[in-house]
């Protein structure tokens, strides 16, 4: 075991699960939030702390950094997991469902890294990292506001990383395809040129590469683990 903790929102199912187990195999101490009692559960079995909240309810993201402060001390890794925004006809989508798709996706992100750079800062680096969509940049009719919102948190990690990547704390996103999580039917896995979805354990293992040291010069960017849905170059 070592002494540095990973915080994941999101961390009771999926993706943020298997992120989490890969956190734990690499000898982190955990830290989880979800919605659901499933991070709970997760964190008994691995051994590590939870608290339930929402990604995208301020109180929610200050309670489980403090929890995380209160009993570690530290914070060396950060994963972001959030649910899906709204879907619906592109110009068919009202004015709150747009907001409430800022709020799910774009602000927990700035509001996390309001949180915890101090703590980075202090202890001399860190790595964030945001769980988001292969329609970042190639955006898809299928998940509009996702598509809108989840590039502007690839921007954010852009300026991120270019103001605090001289105190060592990076910032990266993960870019996954369609995953075995999500419970989607043949035509989804039939796009991947592996013709197949992922599976959230495979994702787990990206996300867990970007969040440690392993990626240590790695900052700024946008990972696509997608199975070659994506054509840009």
């Amino acid at each position: 075991m070592t002494d540095k903790v990973c915080l994941i929102v999101g961390g009771g199912r999926g993706m943020g699960a298997a992120a989490a187990r890969e956190m734990h195999a690499r000898g982190y101490k955990l830290v989880l939030m979800s919605p659901s009692d499933s991070c709970e559960t997760l964190a008994a079995e691995l051994g590590g702390l939870a608290r339930r909240g929402k990604a995208e309810v301020q109180a929610d993201l200050e309670a489980i950094v403090s929890l995380a402060m209160e009993r570690h001390g530290r914070i060396d890794a950060v994963l972001l997991h959030v649910a899906g925004p709204p879907k619906g006809e592109l110009l068919e989508i009202p004015d709150e469902e747009w907001d409430r798709a800022n709020d799910m996706v774009l602000k927990p992100v700035i509001r996390m890294a309001r949180l915890v750079t101090p703590t980075m800062e202090a202890q001399g680096g860190g790595s964030i990292v945001c769980i988001t969509t292969f329609s970042a940049f190639e955006p898809s009719l299928i998940f509009p506001t996702s598509s809108v919102y989840r590039v502007g948190v690839s921007s954010f990690a852009k300026l991120y990383s270019d103001r605090y990547g001289t105190a060592n704390i990076r910032f990266n996103c993960l870019l996954p395809g369609f995953t075995d999580s999500l419970n989607l039917p043949q035509k989804y896995a039939d796009m991947s040129a592996l013709g197949r979805l992922a599976r959230a354990e495979e994702q787990g293992k990206a996300a867990a590469f970007l969040l440690s040291e392993d990626s240590s010069y790695i900052t700024g960017q946008s990972l696509r683990v997608d199975g070659g849905v994506t054509r840009s170059m």
